[in-house]
């Protein structure tokens, strides 16, 4: 079984922990309870922290008043930075129960349209305030390719931070290799410049070297992966075995590619044939790369039907 690094997730203690309803029960979300087995919770109440001194009102509608959402972007970062320098990523909050005490103010369903659009702008804004690090509101994550963007971005800014505390240039060389086509579907010009990096043919000191990839990674890492990079990946992948696939096997395979481009297929199918042969041919150097799981695929909803999704 594949070992994956421990994500230290902040989380607001009234998304799934604390009683906090007026009937005193909690709020179950399914996906913080498909996470806990591999995923390390940070309880927090950033709610009650980023909200002093602001007025409710505003925090209803964040993103619809640029000086008041600034001004909670700026004590979430403050927040995290005092108390959680640690973590890989946040969920906020995003529900409409009734959310009393606490000094909580309210938030507002996502399923408005203006409270929406100004979500996921505050959320991009957070994130690049604080380092790029993972973060999501719960409601987005019931949209199968941002759970599937947040997942991998999660996984594998854990699995750097252990590469980092582990302080060896080999630990980062390996890093590297091992996500490979991953970070190929997410922007192959980042890549080469992260290669560049773990070269480090200018000999600059191992921590300006670490620091100088981290920075990368969460460039990287910022924007979800392109349908059509994921086709150019899997075309290098499928480049590995075609001396050894027959006309048939390899006439399926551009079928189900081009299924895949149409929509018709989610990208899973075309993930399980690639990762099937790179057993079958017994290629370590494929088995080990990321791309074909990127965390725990127990975390994917088996009821979603993957419409709309390029991950899976």
């Amino acid at each position: 079984m594949k070992r994956f690094a421990v994500p230290k997730v902040v989380i607001s203690r009234f998304i799934e922990f604390a009683e906090v309803r007026c009937n005193g029960a909690g709020i179950p979300k399914k996906m913080v309870q498909r996470m806990q087995p591999y995923v390390e919770f940070v309880y927090s109440l950033p709610e009650s922290e980023v909200s002093s001194g602001l007025p409710a009102e505003r925090l209803v509608h964040l993103g619809t008043e640029e000086d008041e959402t600034d001004k909670v972007v700026k004590r979430i970062s403050q927040t995290l930075e005092k108390y959680f320098p640690f973590a890989d990523g946040l969920l906020l909050k995003s529900c409409t129960q009734e959310n009393v005490g606490q000094g909580v103010n309210g938030y507002r369903s996502t399923e408005h349209s203006e409270v929406s659009a100004g979500m996921s702008g505050f959320i991009t804004e957070v994130s690049v305030q604080n380092k790029g690090l993972a973060i999501e509101e719960m409601g987005r994550l019931e949209e199968l390719t941002s759970r599937c963007h947040f997942l991998t971005k999660l996984f594998t800014l854990a699995s750097f931070r252990e590469v980092k505390e582990s302080g060896k240039m080999n630990s980062l060389r390996q890093f590297h290799a091992t996500n490979k086509y991953l970070f190929m579907a997410y922007h192959p010009d980042t890549l080469k410049r992260m290669g560049r990096a773990v070269a480090n043919h200018e000999h600059y000191s191992l921590e300006m070297v670490f620091e100088n990839y981290e920075g990368l990674l969460h460039e990287l890492l910022r924007e979800p992966a392109k349908p059509s990079a994921h086709v150019n990946v899997c075309q290098h992948i499928y480049g590995y075995f075609k001396k050894e696939l027959t006309k048939e096997e390899k006439e399926n395979f551009r079928s189900l590619l081009g299924q895949y481009k149409r929509g018709e297929v989610p990208l899973n199918a075309v993930i399980r044939v690639l990762s099937n042969w790179a057993s079958h041919f017994q290629s370590d150097y494929l088995k080990r790369q990321t791309y074909f799981e990127p965390y725990p695929q127990e975390l994917l909803d088996m009821s979603d039907s993957g419409e709309g999704s390029t991950y899976s």
